[in-house]
């Protein structure tokens, strides 16, 4: 089944091919399938045909035995003719009587006048069973034919189902040099026979052949359950000649009645071995007698139609293994969990199945013994370098400066530990999600930091669980509630009262869990349920670690800690209208809280006494507002102290920073520039200098004197495109976010970004020279920027669906654009990438292609598409769909980004379902391969891995499927790109040794400098 549906693919692809449009191309494929079912259909008309044959001569071979030794019709009639057959088949009063009628022994006389002889001593075989080898069933001879020795006839071949593999048996039925035997014709089963030899048999063998006729009408062909008797009756009397000698030679065997019918004989007497001096030419009775010419005719036919049948094969190669392997490739193997397996095949290919799915991969000439191939771990492994991106669009303080010149921050699951002043960057990698918030303990060393729960790759959670580490030596000092935790953790923060002696949790789960840990045991100090609304903050009274507080959607709760209880008072709003969010608070010097709110006002909250006239003598004191100041324009997202106790408040719709003194009165503002969108969180560096996290993921560093320069940037939305300069240090995405961004992966920054108007870019390809570079979008349309001037140089449309791949031949002559409408479109690409003229399009694709690679002397292309199927494309031949496949297995390709192909087979994982593997490159020295997939890792697999299972080194850091992976052009550094995590991987590539275990380097340090960029 496997190899039809590969021979399917690759028939429908070229026929297709002539068709423009989509509807043709279906149509196409439809009728070459059933052309493909018209072959087995043929072949099984053929086997059916053949096995037809062997059962209708069994009552020739009958008569034949009867005319040898009429003792045999006793013997059929006990088995033949049982209780209640019908009159028709019942003997004559004469031939019950066998014994009766003498001949001489030499000779017995058929009701036709032919002579049978019968078994003389010097004649008679040797004893020996009979067999039920199909290759020892011959027909016998016409008489005056050679006196070879005449195998015999197996008569006890029991009637099988019909299996695949009959269907395909390709030799034709054993002639032994005479004329062939005539059939009989059993009523209703030669009817589809019919159908097919009017169109092959000519009009006159066709005139005799309805001329005959063939059955008696009281003869019936022998049953499958006389078959079986037979044989039980041959085995007894060959026992019986064992035990007690062969029968005399003199003594005459029964003879046969004349007015007999041969099925009436056949019921007479025992049967008995054929011998070389029987071959006499048998006329069956109520049949005219056949000449030599129409026997030959007859032949012919038959020769004809076996032939007929061996082109209906042959037209396809692998058909006969194709049918033998359907049951095989139906069911999964015992020991092969998953839908990921593969099957080895005559030492010239391979078969790997992806859901069901059968895929041929062709073994290369270069390969002599593929079982003995050994993969291995490659020699080269990955340090993380690089972090490109921070987490500002959907968190909040998490943005913090350390007295080591450091900014904390987190993007994905690394926290990143960035120096301002020296632009060198440190990782804390203990975490298996994304992390989700962060805090800094009052000794500004140890870091807590929270992460989500997640799943692995097999669906099930991840337990969520705090980190307190140190940030000085990246060493985890406590594991804090793994397994407390449901969802993730939303809001984290250290008492201050008492250094930090204690940890407040708020998790994702429904009622928000709060939780008082003891930071120094790890144990968990009290829980109460806090609201079934957002919370967004959490703090501990700097004065007080007995009182905490807690703010979200539409509330600001009052939390007091007494005797390992938990209570809250919630804040009387009182007069003052209720915002819809409570962003954010800080404490004051003076121990108010000031909260900042989606209505755009600073909140001053203060503690009132209770109001006995009113409520009686059970009141208790409130928290009531005390002041409202107006700040920004939309919500205020981040309050900051500074020292001597001036405010900083960040905006949302105004982009603003405002400074305010202790008693609130504005002193100082500024705006951020638009493309970095609001403030998100604000960090005080030394009382002057700020650093500010924004909403579309940028981190700002600058002073209300001097504005802001971003050091830290990335997107802010899923991200799929991604191309490495064929000779530069630098590369570009884009992403949902309309945003194609050049990066420097030596200075580790942003050179320039442009913003798409209303489409977004999912892939791209530089052109050889690395002038320009090709981007295609969402809708269809792909555009050509110059590198330099980043100004459009042209642009195309393609059809009205996404673009998913776009790649340059080596010699930078063509470019392929791969579309989700299955078509590949070819342009010819001169003046120096500047102008593309349309020079063709491959057709034959039944999916949307995923992946393309062009072949080193710039003339073909693999690609694959959505549907697991590969094929290759003559591009310089006009784009035409290369038929065997076979042909292409020793072709060299300039890239390898397929992710389906023999090089690169032992990539995919156990129980892979097809779309696991996002993206893979090769190095560019051949020799090792990096890997994309769904579940969050970076793998490095040597090159080729043809082998599946092969090993590999496994990365974490992304948090959401790692969408593409690139190396730089010289090998040095590899690029991987997170999808919703937003997040660019920079890794160092380099060899094993002095790097360390690869599962030790995923929790390490890993320090690199970049020079310090140009402001401006």
């Amino acid at each position: 089944m496997d190899g039809s549906m590969n021979s399917l693919d690759d028939v429908s692809a070229a026929s297709s091919a002539d068709f423009p449009d989509r509807t043709s191309m279906m149509e196409v494929r439809l009728q070459t399938q059933e052309d493909e079912i018209t072959l087995l259909k043929s072949s099984l008309a053929d086997a059916l045909r053949r096995l037809r044959l062997h059962d209708q001569l069994l009552p020739l071979l009958k008569q034949q035995l009867i005319t040898v030794n009429p003792a045999a019709a006793r013997v059929l009639n006990q088995v033949g003719c049982p209780e209640g057959c019908t009159n028709s088949r019942k003997l004559s009063p004469s031939s019950a009587h066998p014994a009766s009628s003498q001949v001489p022994n030499s000779t017995a006389t058929t009701e036709n006048g032919h002579a049978g002889t019968s078994l003389s001593p010097e004649l008679r075989p040797s004893r020996a069973p009979l067999t039920l080898d199909r290759s020892t069933q011959t027909e016998p001879t016409a008489q005056g034919q050679g006196q070879d020795r005449v195998p015999v006839l197996g008569l006890t071949r029991a009637v099988q189902s019909l299996q695949l593999e009959d269907a395909l048996l390709p030799e034709p039925l054993a002639d032994s040099g005479g004329s062939r035997a005539r059939l009989h014709r059993v009523q209703g089963l030669e009817e589809d026979e019919e159908e097919v030899e009017e169109e092959e048999e000519e009009a006159g063998v066709e005139q005799e052949t309805k001329e005959m006729n063939w059955t008696s009408s009281v003869e019936e062909p022998i049953r499958p359950t006389t078959l079986r008797s037979l044989q039980r009756e041959g085995d007894f009397r060959t026992a019986q000649e064992e035990v007690g000698g062969s029968a005399s030679p003199q003594s005459p065997p029964p003879p046969a009645a004349k007015d007999q019918s041969p099925g009436q004989r056949a019921a007479g007497g025992a049967l008995s071995p054929i011998q070389e001096g029987d071959k006499k030419l048998l006329v069956r009775r109520n049949s005219e007698k056949l000449s030599k010419d129409t026997l030959e005719k007859t032949k012919k036919r038959l020769d004809k139609k076996a032939a007929s049948s061996a082109n209906l094969l042959t037209r396809s190669p692998s058909l006969e293994n194709r049918a033998k392997e359907l049951i095989a490739s139906a069911s999964p193997s015992p020991g092969s969990p998953g839908s990921r397996r593969a099957t080895y095949s005559q030492g010239q290919s391979i078969k790997m199945f992806i859901r069901g799915r059968p895929i041929t991969m062709y073994i290369p000439s270069n390969i002599q013994n593929y079982e003995e191939l050994k993969m291995e771990p490659p020699s080269e492994k990955l340090e993380l370098d690089w972090v490109y991106g921070y987490r500002g669009r959907d968190c909040r303080a998490n943005l913090y400066f350390l007295p080591s010149g450091e900014a904390l921050y987190f993007i994905a699951c690394v926290v990143v530990l960035y120096h301002v002043s020296n632009r060198t960057q440190r990782h804390y990698r203990k975490h298996s999600d994304c992390v989700r918030c962060l805090t800094l303990h009052p000794d500004k060393v140890r870091v807590a930091s929270g992460q989500a729960a997640g799943v692995d790759k097999d669906g099930k959670p991840l337990q969520p669980c705090v980190h307190i580490w140190d940030s000085s030596t990246l060493v985890t000092l406590q594991q804090i509630g793994a397994g407390a935790f449901e969802r993730g953790v939303g809001s984290v923060a250290f008492s201050f009262a008492d250094s930090g002696a204690f940890l407040c949790v708020i998790d994702d789960s429904n009622e928000h869990m709060l939780s008082v840990w003891d930071c120094s045991k790890g144990t968990k100090h009290t829980e109460v349920k806090s609201t079934n609304e957002a919370v967004f903050a959490v703090e501990f009274n700097p004065d007080d670690s007995t009182n905490i507080i807690t703010c979200g959607k539409s509330h600001v709760y009052f939390w007091t800690l007494t005797a390992g209880q938990l209570t809250k008072k919630q804040g009387i709003f009182g007069k003052y209208k209720k915002p819809k969010f409570i962003q954010c608070f800080v404490f004051s010097l003076t121990g108010e809280v000031l909260t900042g709110d989606s209505e755009g006002n600073i909140l001053t909250w203060g503690k009132s006494a209770a109001d006995v006239k009113t409520l009686g003598k059970g009141a208790k004191e409130t928290f009531q507002i005390m002041r409202q100041t107006r700040a920004h324009e939309g919500s205020v997202f981040t309050l900051c102290n500074l020292q001597g106790g001036a405010l900083l408040s960040g905006g949302g719709k105004d982009r603003k920073i405002i400074r305010w003194s202790a008693d609130l009165a504005p002193e100082r503002e500024c705006e951020i520039p638009e493309n970095f969108g609001a403030v998100r969180t604000i960090a005080d560096v030394d009382g002057e200098e700020l650093l500010v996290g924004t909403t579309r993921n940028a981190i700002l560093r600058g002073t209300f004197s001097d504005g802001f320069v971003a050091i830290v940037q990335g997107h802010v939305d899923e991200m799929w495109g991604l191309a490495t300069h064929p000779s530069q240090d630098i590369f570009l995405t884009c992403g949902h976010d309309r945003q194609v961004c050049l990066w420097n992966t030596e200075e580790h920054k942003l050179d320039w970004s442009t913003t798409l108007m209303e489409e977004y870019g999912l892939c791209a390809d530089f052109c050889p020279n690395g002038s320009v570079v090709s981007v295609g979008l969402n809708t269809g349309r792909w555009l050509v920027l110059d590198l330099q001037t980043r100004e459009l140089v042209s642009e195309f449309i393609d059809g009205n669906e996404q673009l998913s791949v776009m790649r340059y031949s080596p010699d930078g002559s063509f470019l392929a654009v791969g579309s989700h409408d299955n078509f590949i479109y070819i342009y010819t690409v001169t003046e120096c990438g500047r102008r593309y003229t349309r020079f063709g399009k491959c057709n034959g694709h039944s999916s949307f292609i995923t992946h393309l690679d062009w072949s080193k002397d710039g003339n073909g292309i693999m690609s694959n598409s959505g549907d697991y199927e590969i094929l290759y494309w003559d591009v310089a031949g006009g784009c035409k769909l290369l038929r065997n496949r076979f042909e292409s297995k020793d072709r060299e390709w300039a890239s390898y980004t397929c992710v389906l192909g023999f090089h690169v087979m032992g990539v995919w994982l156990e129980g892979s379902d097809g779309t696991d593997i996002n993206a893979l490159c090769r190095s560019h020295s051949e020799k090792v391969v990096a890997v994309a997939d769904d579940f969050c890792k970076v793998h490095l697999f040597q090159y080729p891995c043809p082998k599946l299972k092969a090993p590999s080194h496994k990365y974490e850091g992304h948090g959401s499927h790692v969408t593409n992976v690139c190396f730089t052009h010289n090998d040095s550094h590899l690029l991987s790109m997170g999808g919703k995590d937003t997040c660019i991987l920079q890794w160092r590539v380099g060899k094993a040794r002095g790097m360390g275990d690869s599962r030790e380097r995923l929790t390490s340090a890993s320090s690199t400098s970049s020079p310090e960029p140009a402001t401006g």
